[in-house]
Order: C-alpha cells, then structure tokens, then sequence
C-alpha cells in the first residue's frame, strides 16, 4: 500500500512540470528551478519504490514461503519469526552512543521452561509483563527488530 502511495506521489510532480512545460514559463528562472525542484521530488519518490520493491518486501510480490514450526516459534522464510508466550520480564539496557539499544524479554509458555529474546528498542511499553503475546520479529543486520505484536 506504501509503494501504491509513492507512486502516486511521484506522478503529482510529473504534472506540475508538463503544466509549466505547456504553458511555456519553462525558459524563465522561476520555471527553471520549479521544474528542478518538482523532478527532484518525483525522482526521491520513485528511488524509495524501487529500493523497496528491490528488497522484496513490497505489497506488489506475494511471499510464496511457507510458515515452518519449530519448538513453539514459527519461521517465516527465514526473515520472520513468530512466537508466541507469556511475558515474564522485560529488561531495558541503554547502549553507548552509536549502539542500538537493547531489550530482553523473557517468555513462559505455560511449563516449566522460558525463551529469552534480545530485541532492539525499549520495548516495555510494548510488552507488559503478565500478558500473553504474539510477537512477529525480523532478522536486521543481525539483530533482532520487533515487527508486531498481538495480544492475546
């Protein structure tokens, strides 16, 4: 839906230079730069579609890759991860300038045993303790960043 938006916004520009182009202001200064300005516009906008469309996380591409479980946390296609848990507790660590903050989060499934996940950002507003949550994460340079979470 974001890539859909995009488009649309880049067009807009598009418009603003053929109307300066019809009605002949194109050799004057102010139509000059107004048409550098409105392509600019329009080329930011089309570089952001197709930097996403190139990470093949847009609206347009189906997926195709199937949920695979494993002990409780489903992996989907090896970019997402889905688990599911009850939150026993939720550590904030701030990090040093230039490092990404950190949380970890401790999930019960009920037994006797707990998942301890390490997720970027302050997530304690997020997840409160004692609720039972779903939680979506994505695979980011190596680290884990929170995608969604349902609450059960």
């Amino acid at each position: 839906m974001a890539l859909l938006i995009s488009l649309i916004l880049a067009l807009i520009p598009i418009v603003g230079v053929l109307y300066i182009v019809v009605f002949g202001s194109l050799t004057s200064v102010d139509g000059l730069f107004m048409t550098l300005i409105l392509l600019s516009i329009s080329g930011v906008l089309v570089l952001n579609v197709l930097i996403e469309l190139r990470k093949g996380r847009s609206a347009f591409l189906p997926s195709g890759r199937l949920m695979v479980m494993r002990n409780g946390v489903a992996l989907n296609g090896g970019d997402r991860v889905i688990t599911r848990g009850r939150v026993q507790d939720v550590v904030f660590f701030e990090s040093n300038v230039g490092q990404p903050n950190k949380s970890i989060i401790t999930l019960s499934d009920g037994g006797a045993s707990a998942r301890t996940l390490a997720l970027e950002g302050d997530l304690r507003n997020a997840l409160p303790v004692g609720q039972t949550v779903e939680i979506t994460l994505r695979k980011e340079s190596g680290r884990n960043v929170l995608v969604d979470v349902i609450y059960a």
